[in-house]
């Protein structure tokens, strides 16, 4: 059930043999994110939960998930990009049938990361179907 956007990520994974090869791209994808305008960066789009300062403003239009992040790391940054190639595009309803868990595991990025950094990761997932549930 994941975009195109995410299938594309999956395919250039299995070209990275590295791990460290891998967390570059992760990074890389975060610092060509945009910024999050400083307006958005309230408690209301505030995740707990993270280690690391994150921000997650959801945009939901003709039904159609969208989103918006910033962290203050960068790793988590592209883990919010990750989850937009994941998740934007979605219908609202599709939302609930997305296994992060098995889709970000086709990226071996639970094998990789911190207890902190997946429990973060988590809170984003939770953050995200929160908003869709209630849209």
């Amino acid at each position: 059930m994941a975009q195109e956007k995410f299938e594309e990520l999956v395919e250039t994974f299995t070209f990275l043999d590295d791990w460290e090869d891998r967390y570059r791209e992760v990074i890389d994808m975060g610092k060509a994110m945009p910024p999050l305008d400083d307006a958005l960066k309230v408690p209301a789009t505030k995740v707990d939960g993270c280690a690391s300062q994150v921000w997650l403003h959801p945009r939901i239009i003709d039904r159609v998930f969208d989103f918006e992040g910033e962290s203050d790391a960068m790793i988590v940054r592209g883990l919010i990009a990750v989850l937009h190639a994941l998740y934007a595009g979605l219908p609202v309803a599709d939302i609930a049938k997305v296994n992060a868990t098995a889709e970000l595991g086709r990226l071996g990025l639970n094998d990789h990361l911190s207890a902190q950094r997946s429990n973060g990761l988590r809170a984003m997932v939770e953050r995200i179907h929160q908003v869709a549930a209630v849209a």
